[in-house]
């Protein structure tokens, strides 16, 4: 059977039931050709998903799936009130395009291949603190009770258990009220911020993001089709005065409030103020990245949590990698009761979801209160940790450098004639996971500095780890003839 639809910029659009090209591929393929002769020109305004079904005899998720699949090749924006819009054509020069082979983002972290963690290592919880044979308990025990419905497809939302146990352990650590249909369990950080972009964003959409910053989540935004609008960082956080400036048609902000990548400010009560009123004033959103929400005081935390809960704009992306360890790769999204369906959609189409039996035993491991108790562990040994390096830094180094306080990492500020990124090579080579600060900034210029991981470092050790790194700074030094 042969269906053809009446609409005049549809005039040739021909469905064949046959089963040599599949409905909604041979509705997809029919609108495309229609947007490149200019039947469909930009901005015109597509029929719903049921008109649509209705006038050509097939099922509304037919046509749904069509229109996915055109909203995710960058033809069609689709957003609740303004319905399915067609978007300029993207060339080829235009598109994000993913390079042949590339060096790692990020040197000292995940992005190398899986090694014992090396000195100064970044993104690494304290490995020598976690309790692995307790962890290997609760694995065993899940594996051993796996049931025959635990093995066919699961939610793609996540184990729903551990959904609701993370949306109690957010009202309990941070006050934030949601259900467990908001919570989307996911591959990481990434992962989360991958499914948000799904959801929220349209080709050639720009997303506001902080610079310096950090580079695999700015590289995420534009493999989404998004482009990253570089906003200046400074000890209040993300300058929102000149990012509405750069860029007042932003379609979102990515920021992380608490602890920023690689500066380690707070992002300040007012900007905090300001970004939420400009993003419900645009119906534009806010990605929050919860990096390090619960490592830090909590006094801090309820400042910055409690105010963006109530705008329905913010979508809380969240990571176990640096509570548990990253290896297993959870992460959680929690999103406004408004987005919870397409998030459902797009996730089902799209799934990244880890391990189940990594998933049930993070569920044991909220429920029995082992992760509050390991949390309070790890807060009391980080400042210890964090402090002797501080230390044994600035006495090692003394004019030739500061150490700060960054959160989970410590910044080594350096003299304005060093190049930090030489000296980053130079102490990898060394066997040390060392990053340069300047590469994090696109359009600011942040000055030389050394990012150093400091979780794996015993105090007792602090001083050899610093008088080893001042060793490759002078022989680097000496080489260039600094």
């Amino acid at each position: 059977m042969i269906t053809e639809l009446g609409d005049a910029r549809f005039n040739g659009l021909r469905l064949d039931a046959r089963p040599n090209m599949p409905l909604h591929q041979q509705i997809s393929e029919g609108i495309k050709r229609r947007i490149a002769s200019g039947a469909l020109p930009v901005g015109a305004r597509l029929p719903s998903s049921r008109d649509l079904a209705a006038q050509l005899g097939v099922s509304r998720a037919t046509v749904e799936l069509a229109y996915g699949n055109l909203a995710a090749d960058g033809y069609v924006a689709r957003r609740s009130a303004a319905g399915t819009r067609v978007l300029p054509v993207r060339t080829e020069a235009s598109a994000p395009i993913l390079p042949a082979s590339a060096a790692p983002l990020m040197p000292g972290l995940a992005s190398e291949p899986a090694q014992p963690p090396r000195l100064f290592q970044m993104g690494l919880p304290a490995l020598d603190a976690f309790p692995r044979k307790l962890w290997s308990r609760l694995a065993a025990r899940h594996a051993r009770a796996l049931s025959v419905s635990d093995m066919v497809y699961q939610q793609p939302g996540g184990y729903a258990p551990l959904r609701r146990a993370i949306a109690n352990h957010l009202a309990m650590g941070r006050g934030l009220a949601c259900s467990a249909k908001q919570v989307f369990v996911t591959s990481g950080f990434l992962g989360a911020l991958s499914l948000a972009s799904r959801a929220v964003l349209s080709a050639g959409d720009k997303v506001l993001v902080e610079d310096p910053g950090f580079p695999p989540a700015r590289e995420a935004i534009v493999l989404a089709g998004g482009v990253a609008v570089p906003v200046p960082v400074d000890g209040l956080g993300m300058d929102f005065d000149a990012g509405i400036a750069c860029a007042p048609d932003a379609r979102a902000v990515l920021i992380t409030p608490v602890a920023q990548f690689p500066l380690g400010c707070a992002l300040s009560a007012r900007r905090q103020e300001q970004m939420l009123a400009w993003a419900s004033a645009s119906q534009a959103w806010v990605l929050q990245d919860d990096y390090e929400e619960n490592l830090n005081c909590a006094d801090r935390t309820a400042a910055l949590s409690a105010p963006v809960e109530s705008a329905g704009r913010v979508l809380h992306l969240g990571s176990f990698s640096n509570l548990l360890f990253p290896g297993f790769r959870l992460g959680y999204l929690v999103a406004p009761e408004s987005l919870v369906s397409r998030l459902e959609y797009a996730a089902a189409l799209q799934p990244a979801n880890p391990s189940l039996l990594d998933q049930m035993v993070v569920f044991d491991f909220i429920t029995q209160g082992l992760l509050v108790r390991h949390l309070a562990r790890m807060k009391s040994l980080y400042a210890e940790r964090r402090l002797a390096l501080k230390q044994a830094l600035n006495k090692a180094f003394g004019p030739l450098g500061r150490a700060e306080s960054c959160g989970m990492h410590l910044l080594l500020r350096l003299p304005l004639e060093y190049d930090d990124v030489s000296l980053a090579a130079a102490a990898r080579s060394q066997g040390m996971a060392v990053n340069a600060l300047s590469p994090m900034g696109v359009a600011v210029t942040t000055g030389p500095g050394l990012l150093l991981g400091y979780t794996n470092i015993l105090p007792k050790d602090a001083m050899d780890a610093a008088l080893d790194l001042r060793r490759v700074l002078l022989s680097c030094s000496a080489r260039n003839g600094a």
